[in-house]
């Protein structure tokens, strides 16, 4: 059984088609990702997964539960994690503080209890900070768990902001231009981070990036949007040399061209090494 099936969903906004008929599945542990120019769709099929929209027609599933009609809270009950292209965290407050919040939904106390001050409570916070602090070390955070997130550099809060949806113990993990920001070593350490994470947490992760190289290094499978639908799907090297993907990316020329093997700039090329770090 998929970890995640999304089965011929479509949604409309007034005249526009955002997006059409699209499928995909995700296996357990995989990492998955999704690429495609800007307006493709792939943010608005983020939504439709994890409930901000409701498709128009088709069906998104969880581990076989029909979750297309469910709130947003309850899918994130069942496991769902995700982040956003723009950096969804409490900024005036430290990143320890953003991830002790982050785990309201495990907390095992009431709000009447969390204000009597009990040792029960007492014991539950500090559960609560030693798994914080347990994230933010396996994400290379630990030397700015004090900090204000507002006084951050974009490229760490990308990072703070994965560890913030770590700490509510998601199944399936869902990053949304999670290397935005980051330049070629950095984007390179985080895909590191990402394969590390699968084998130390056991995750599932669908990854939206602009930045191929990161998504080609770290998926074991590849979907590409354009306008809406999927232009493309399969290994990421195939992917990426696909010629309905490269003239995506790069516009059709006005003389065809004959190159031996196409390549979206910034592309790696030999073979791939994409089962690194999935759990035994």
């Amino acid at each position: 059984m998929s970890v995640l099936e999304v089965d011929k969903v479509s949604i409309r906004f007034g005249g526009v088609q955002a997006l059409r008929e699209v499928d995909l599945r995700v296996g357990e542990w995989e990492i998955v990702g999704i690429i495609g120019p800007n307006g493709a769709g792939k943010t608005t099929l983020f939504n439709c997964i994890t409930g901000f929209y409701e498709p128009t027609s088709g069906a998104v599933r969880f581990r076989g539960r029909d979750i297309t009609a469910m709130p947003v809270h309850r899918r994130t009950a069942l496991g769902l994690g995700r982040t956003f292209q723009n950096v969804g965290l409490v900024k005036n407050t430290t990143v320890a503080a953003n991830l002790a919040t982050a785990q309201h939904l495990q907390t095992e106390y009431d709000a009447w209890t969390g204000f009597l001050g009990s040792p029960a409570t007492f014991a539950e916070e500090r559960r609560i900070s030693e798994r914080g602090a347990l994230i933010l070390d396996l994400m290379d955070l630990s030397d700015v768990a004090d900090e204000r997130v507002a006084d951050l550099p974009y490229g760490v809060l990308k990072r703070v902001e994965i560890a913030a949806v770590l700490a509510t113990d998601p199944d399936l993990l869902l990053l949304d231009e999670p290397g935005s920001g980051m330049g070629p070593e950095e984007a390179h350490a985080l895909g590191d981070t990402l394969l590390r994470l699968r084998k130390e947490f056991g995750l599932t992760i669908v990854m939206i990036d602009h930045h191929v190289p990161l998504v080609t290094r770290v998926s074991d499978y590849v979907y590409c949007l354009n306008f809406g639908e999927v232009l493309a799907a399969g290994r990421p090297d195939d992917v990426r040399r696909h010629p309905e993907v490269v003239r995506a990316y790069l516009g059709e020329p006005d003389q065809p061209a004959e190159p031996a093997e196409p390549v979206i700039p910034g592309g790696t090329a030999g073979p791939l090494s994409t089962q690194e770090g999935a759990p035994a």
